[in-house]
Order: structure tokens, then C-alpha cells, then sequence
């Protein structure tokens, strides 16, 4: 398993993390992604570590806590052998400060992730979300003091803006506040957006991402194509609606092209996405999740190869679209602007 520096961190981690959001399965939603229990999930700990796959990601919100306590329960007796991420910011509970990041939630976020995971340091912990109603100063000062307690290692971010992302670098250079080191963004084939500002800014900045639903919201799982319907236990029917949208035609252009592909080289959908994933600029760790051992060992299939120059040429032309201002503008002045654009 290859390892890569997070960020501008002195933090190596694993270039694949496996995601716990089908850990428990508590709730319409999460139900519908998984529902793994305490021995499942120990011995999908266990193929992992085998794999040199060391990085496991969770979050509050994720079966309203219940994905934590499976992890920590999973990893009781092996915790210096793993990689620890987690997330809060979302709502979790109906109290007034229930949310977001200020220092009264962050500090009692991190308090319950402890808890649940049975351990007595987050690794990496990531604001799940950007909170415009709290000063960056205040949610900085509040993680300087976590990390100074020695309960996080190093911060993160996950579904920020660009802007968002800047403003809280330069908080933090201005005071002398942790400095996120890892951006957890969406990124896939049907779903390159992030390269517009992020990518560029993670480029800029050195902030490594950490990629969530590579494979499009189970969109390129092979499951589905031109020809292949939507099959009738996917998740999808329940949870579509609340992941990132795509077009028919343009989705089945991009698995057209991964079919051929696959079978050119031997490898699965799933396989060939990923692996043009780690080939991008800025991706230091992309995050798979599996509802049973099959699907994990597919996925870890993804590394230990690498497509050609020419095969990710051709994945690159099939999920081409046309960028929105300033950014189909900008590709006309590369000679001066010459971050991936």
C-alpha cells in the first residue's frame, strides 16, 4: 500500500481509507448504505490491515453516532495500529448549540467521539462542514486547544468553498492556529468539479485532499450503464436525490469508456475509476467503503497498478465538460496560470 505525506503535514497516510458510513445503520439513510455490525466490521478491519490499509473515516453524524462505536469497538486492542479520522459540525441533537463550530460544539464533538470510539486521540479531525455564523478565529482557537490537549492530532476540512478554505489559511498563519492539512471533498470521474478552485488552491496551499464517494454515489460501481438500469437493491433508490446530481448521457459516456477499460486491462469499474482518482493532482487519500468483504477486496484492487497516460487521457475526454467563469476563461492564459485548470 503506498503512503503519501497529507498536505504539508508530516503525517503519511495510506492513498486509500476505508469509510465507516455503513457501520451501524441506524436511520432511514444509513440504513439504506449499510447497516455492519461489531463482528462484520472487525473482521473488514482485519482484510485491511492485512492490506497495509491503516485509515479509518467516520463521523458524528453517521448513524447518529452508532459508525463510531462499531469502529471503536472494531479496533479495541489494535488502536496504535490505525489511523483515526472523524467529522463533526452537521446537527447532531436538538439543543440551540447542537451545531456547527463553534468552541461550545467542537469541544463537546470531540468529547463524544472520544467516548464512542474508546480512544484518546482523533488522528485527523475534519469540520464537516463550513459554518459562516461562527468566527474562523474562534473555531481555530477552539482546535489549538484540542490539539494542545493532545485529543486531535491535526485538523482538517471537508465541503468547503474555496473561499472558505483561504479565509481560514490565513487566519490561521495570522495567529498562529492549526492549519488544515487535509481538504475531504467530493471528487470522482461523473464529478470533477472539485478541480475548478479547489484543486488548485490544495495546489497553492499544500492542502491534500482526502476524497469521498469516488465512485459518483455509487454511480460507477459497473452496476449500472447505458444498458443496466438502476438494480432494484441499490442504494440508490432511497438516497439519489441527496447526492451530487448527473445527467444520463453524460454518466453513460464515462462508464462506456470504464467498461472498455476494464476489460482491456482485466481490472473492474470500480478499480479503474479509483486508479484515475490517485493519479490526480492534490489526492493524498481516496475513501472506499464496502457493505461486505467482496466489495472491500474489489476496491482494494484499485492500487498497486496504474493506468497508462493514454487510458487516463481517454477517461479525461469522456467526463470532459466545459467549466463555468472564470475558469473556461483562465485555460486561455496557461502560460501564466499553469495550475490544472
Amino acid at each position: 500500500m503506498e503512503h503519501r505525506r497529507l498536505g504539508r503535514s508530516g503525517l503519511r497516510v495510506p492513498v486509500l481509507s476505508f469509510g465507516t458510513a455503513t457501520f451501524a445503520g441506524r436511520g432511514e439513510f444509513f440504513e439504506a448504505w449499510g447497516a455492519t455490525d461489531v463482528s462484520d466490521a472487525s473482521r473488514m478491519v482485519d482484510i485491511c490491515l492485512d492490506a497495509g490499509l491503516n485509515m479509518f473515516d467516520s463521523a458524528d453524524i453517521y448513524s447518529a453516532g452508532g459508525a463510531e462505536e462499531v469502529l471503536g469497538a472494531a479496533i479495541k486492542g489494535r488502536r496504535d495500529q490505525v489511523l483515526i479520522s472523524t467529522k463533526a459540525t452537521f446537527r447532531l441533537g436538538e439543543g440551540a448549540n447542537d451545531v456547527g463550530s463553534s468552541r461550545f460544539h467542537l469541544v463537546k464533538s470531540v468529547e463524544g467521539a472520544l467516548k464512542r470510539l474508546g480512544t484518546d486521540r482523533i488522528d485527523l479531525f475534519q469540520l464537516h462542514g463550513f459554518d459562516a455564523m461562527v468566527p474562523p478565529e474562534e473555531t481555530l482557537g477552539a482546535l489549538d486547544d484540542l490539539v494542545r490537549a493532545g485529543k486531535i492530532l491535526y485538523v482538517g476540512c471537508s465541503n468547503f468553498s474555496g473561499w472558505h478554505l483561504m479565509k481560514s489559511l490565513a487566519v490561521a498563519e495570522r495567529y498562529n492556529l492549526p492549519r488544515y492539512v487535509a481538504h475531504q471533498a467530493y471528487y470522482s470521474l461523473i464529478g470533477r468539479d472539485y478541480e475548478n478552485e479547489l484543486m488548485p488552491l490544495g495546489l497553492d496551499q499544500g492542502v491534500g485532499a482526502i476524497v469521498w464517494s469516488p465512485l459518483g454515489w455509487g454511480r460507477l460501481t459497473g452496476k449500472i450503464g447505458r444498458n443496466k438500469p438502476i438494480p432494484d437493491g441499490s442504494r440508490l433508490h432511497k438516497t439519489a436525490e441527496m447526492g451530487p446530481p448527473v445527467e444520463d448521457e453524460y454518466l453513460f459516456t464515462v462508464t462506456d469508456a470504464l467498461e472498455t477499460l476494464a476489460a482491456e486491462l482485466g481490472k473492474t469499474v470500480p478499480q479503474v475509476a479509483l486508479n484515475w482518482l490517485l493519479q490526480r493532482p492534490t489526492v493524498a487519500n481516496v475513501i472506499v467503503g464496502a457493505r461486505n468483504e467482496e466489495q472491500l477486496r474489489q476496491n482494494l484492487g484499485a492500487v498497486g497498478w496504474s493506468l497508462t497516460a493514454e487510458q487516463v487521457a481517454l477517461l479525461d475526454k469522456a467526463s470532459h465538460r466545459t467549466k463555468p467563469y472564470p475558469y473556461w476563461h483562465q485555460q486561455g492564459f496557461a502560460e501564466r496560470n499553469p495550475f490544472p485548470v
